[in-house]
């Protein structure tokens, strides 16, 4: 008796790879023409009366403010402000993660802060910001330090928790001092956390930059943005938001490219080799 068995077809067994570059591509330019399509479809019905401008509107205007020297100093004031908070943030974040990770009375004592902290908004001290700063600049970048920097701290604590035993036991086997065990063996593996904070935090400075000037009048597209409500033109204000939308993702592939680059010999980011 002859057993057989019907091969199952390779189409039937094919399965589409959407973590494919080209796939991703086209699966975004689809799911951002049915977005556009809703938007224009929804303001062309009158549903919302003017509060919703068409799509052609919009990019008419987003067009016309690229001409305008206004529109290029205030989003060079946003993105300075969000990439300088977010330099500081890190720059702090990573010491005070290092000098609470490494000393485990330090981690213990400031443990119940953290946890206190961790769920409060940055937005909470706009007013003692506004009080001390006023509606400049400076108030936006200690708004960026203060939402960021617990971020990257608690990230860098786990980093630097996370070294592997057998790493250190070594180092102290070869007679390295604290410093250079810190420098060898624990910075290299709590870089992958900070990355991860980093990549987080870039589009969170942003945001924090915007709503800055959104509430407490700081100079920038938030400004802009409510000037633009509080005057009903409502074109410039979508206008705005599509902007402020290009800019969030330009600032998480740039961070994600920074990743990639520094965190290359990590093993979540090597290629898999056949």
């Amino acid at each position: 008796m002859t057993i057989s068995s019907t091969p199952r077809s390779s189409t039937a067994g094919r399965r589409l790879d959407v973590d494919a570059p080209a796939a991703k591509v086209v699966f975004g330019a689809v799911g951002a023409i049915i977005l556009l399509g809703a938007w224009q479809l929804a303001a062309a019905s009158g549903s919302f009366g003017s509060g919703l401008p068409t799509v052609t509107a919009t990019l008419t205007e987003l067009a016309r403010l690229l001409t305008t020297p206004a529109f290029w100093a205030d989003t060079g004031v946003t993105v300075a402000s969000a990439a300088a908070g977010l330099a500081l943030a890190v720059t702090g974040g990573v010491i005070l993660g290092v000098l609470i990770g490494m000393f485990e009375p330090v981690w213990a004592a400031t443990l119940a802060i953290t946890e206190f902290l961790k769920p409060i908004p940055p937005i909470v001290i706009l007013p003692l910001a506004v009080m001390v700063f006023g509606p400049t600049s400076k108030m936006a970048l200690f708004l960026v330090v203060a939402g960021c920097l617990l971020t990257v701290s608690i990230q860098a604590i786990a980093g630097v928790r996370d070294a592997d035993p057998v790493a250190l036991a070594t180092a102290r086997s070869y007679g390295m001092g604290r410093a250079e065990t810190l420098w060898r063996v624990v910075l290299p593996g709590a870089t992958a956390f900070i990355g991860t904070a980093v990549r987080v935090s870039a589009p969170a400075s942003l945001v924090i930059v915007v709503v800055a000037g959104l509430l407490g009048g700081a100079p920038g597209l938030g400004r802009s943005i409510y000037q633009a409500q509080a005057g009903g033109l409502y074109p410039t204000l979508y206008a705005l938001v599509v902007v402020l939308g290009v800019l969030g993702v330009a600032s998480q592939w740039a961070s994600s490219a920074v990743e990639r680059r520094v965190l290359h010999w990590h093993p979540s980011f090597r290629k898999e080799t056949p």
